[in-house]
């Protein structure tokens, strides 16, 4: 593992990604997502969930108002910018999404020119506010799948040709998380991206991102704290980077 900066960067490849990508994210922040961010950040509507995952560290029971869901499930604005930076720059356009959510992170990436997306979500309520919120934007390059994503994925997978992105921010815990790789991969090709969200959430997200980023198709991972990148292309450099974002 080396902890490394962009002047202790040995491989073009990643050297180009820091530069060009990760330190620049910030300026991909959509201020119409944005607005709808902080929308719901000061929606107090109820929404009683059902957690397939692992739960919440901030509360307790199943009822949540979509304030919170927005303030303590949502990720950051910059790495919601970076998830569609990283699409463009490296051209992917068939993206698979796991944990809908409030859809935020699904906006950013349907955002990304002549993209498909395909995202899961358990909880029917959540699904239910995210499909509105993709109808009322005129969003039509986005596929919601409902239900529990164990039951939902395989079937869903196998019916899509191939995974140039998966971003993984469902059941954070360690075996669904090692599973959910195994199925996206099986559609995954050498120029595909995966990114796994809350590596260092917990003991199993940090086990599962250990294990992961060490199988011999890995060659490239970046670990930035909020999430972990997975790269595939046995051309590159092989090396496994912490870097600062």
């Amino acid at each position: 593992m080396l902890q490394a900066d962009e002047h202790s960067l040995h491989s073009p490849f990643v050297f180009d990604l820091y530069n060009n990508v990760i330190k620049t994210a910030s300026r991909s922040v959509n201020p119409k997502i944005e607005e709808l961010r902080n929308n719901f950040l000061t929606d107090q509507t109820p929404i009683e969930l059902v957690d397939f995952g692992a739960g919440s560290r901030v509360k307790s029971g199943n009822q949540r108002t979509v304030s919170e869901i927005a303030k303590n499930s949502s990720t950051p604005p910059k790495f919601s910018a970076l998830l569609k930076s990283l699409a463009e720059h490296l051209e992917l356009k068939n993206i698979v999404e796991l944990g809908t959510s409030l859809g935020l992170n699904t906006l950013y990436l349907s955002e990304v020119e002549n993209s498909k997306i395909t995202t899961f979500e358990g909880d029917p309520s959540l699904s239910t506010k995210a499909r509105k919120t993709f109808s009322d934007l005129g969003k039509h390059n986005i596929r919601l799948i409902e239900g529990d994503i164990d039951k939902t994925l395989a079937s869903e997978i196998n019916s899509i040709d191939r995974i140039d992105m998966a971003y993984i921010d469902a059941n954070h815990r360690y075996e669904p998380t090692l599973r959910y790789y195994e199925t996206i991969l099986v559609k995954c090709n050498e120029s595909s991206l995966i990114v796994l969200d809350d590596i260092h959430w917990s003991k199993e997200m940090n086990q599962a991102w250990t294990e992961i980023k060490s199988r011999p198709e890995v060659i490239v991972s970046i670990d930035l704290f909020e999430g972990g990148l997975l790269f595939f292309d046995p051309k590159l450099t092989r090396g496994d980077y912490v870097l600062r974002f």
